[in-house]
């Protein structure tokens, strides 16, 4: 009795995850129906009854790779952190470790975007897809801003969201380049601890209390007036007569004579 059918998304899903990795291997340009098939184990009739050529394989593989990589999710345990400055660092931790660890990922995604570069219909999805990404940031980075302007101020919505897209970014790049040898953890602590100088704490007794201190009631060390320390008094030194010279005397005389 043959066996059941698979449901069309399921062998749709199939090929397209053989799809990935036949061009994790062999790039981009090296994806082929024929590849496809054999690494999904199917025939080449069933690929190309999914995907009558190489152009739709490709459109579907990048829809593929950018919901598994610019599509930004809020789990509920950040969702309901309280503070939006504690919630904003949740977050970029979530994506930074998660794309960390996909640095293959992340490589064919780089590769796409150069493929974008040469094919405007590519890019022009793959930047609808970054402004998304960017703008699910900045509904945060807008809500931190709003209920705690004291902390950051002249910084905008979208310059933070800008910024927190370029640490993501830039972690993904990091991890692709060096897979071995790249640390999660310390790239992640010098975020949280950039974003701590630029976000931190107001000082006791409110976010106006610095610009309430009177002028001249706490001098920071470094605006003192350094002036070079005084010289000690040099004492003169004492005057010793010029020996005079000596006259010979008689019998010296006689001897010299």
């Amino acid at each position: 009795m043959p066996g059941r059918k698979a449901p069309e998304a399921t062998r749709r899903e199939q090929i397209l995850r053989a799809a990935y990795e036949v061009a994790l291997s062999k790039g981009i340009d090296g994806l082929t129906v024929r590849g496809v098939a054999a690494r999904a184990r199917l025939s080449h009739g069933l690929v190309h009854f999914h995907f009558k050529q190489k152009a739709q394989l490709v459109s579907a593989l990048l829809d593929w790779v950018l919901a598994t990589t610019t599509v930004l999710h809020v789990p509920a345990v950040i969702a309901h952190i309280p503070r939006p400055q504690d919630r904003l660092r949740a977050l970029l931790r979530q994506e930074m470790d998660r794309l960390a660890k996909e640095p293959r990922r992340i490589r064919l995604f780089f590769e796409f975007w150069a493929l974008g570069t040469r094919h405007a219909p590519t890019r022009a999805r793959i930047s609808a897809e970054l402004d998304r990404y960017r703008a699910a940031f900045r509904t945060m980075t807008a809500e931190m801003l709003g209920t705690e302007p004291a902390l950051s101020a002249g910084v905008t919505a979208d310059g933070l969201a800008a910024v927190a897209l370029s640490f993501v970014n830039g972690c993904a790049v990091q991890a692709m380049i060096d897979p071995t040898h790249f640390d999660i953890e310390q790239y992640l602590a010098a975020v949280e601890g950039i974003l701590g100088v630029g976000l931190r704490e107001p000082p006791s007794g409110g976010p106006d209390a610095r610009r309430a201190t009177p002028p001249g009631a706490a001098v920071r060390q470094d605006s003192v007036e350094r002036r070079p320390p005084a010289s000690a008094p040099v004492s003169p030194r004492p005057m010793h007569p010029r020996p005079q010279p000596r006259m010979p005397s008689a019998p010296d005389r006689e001897r010299l004579g």
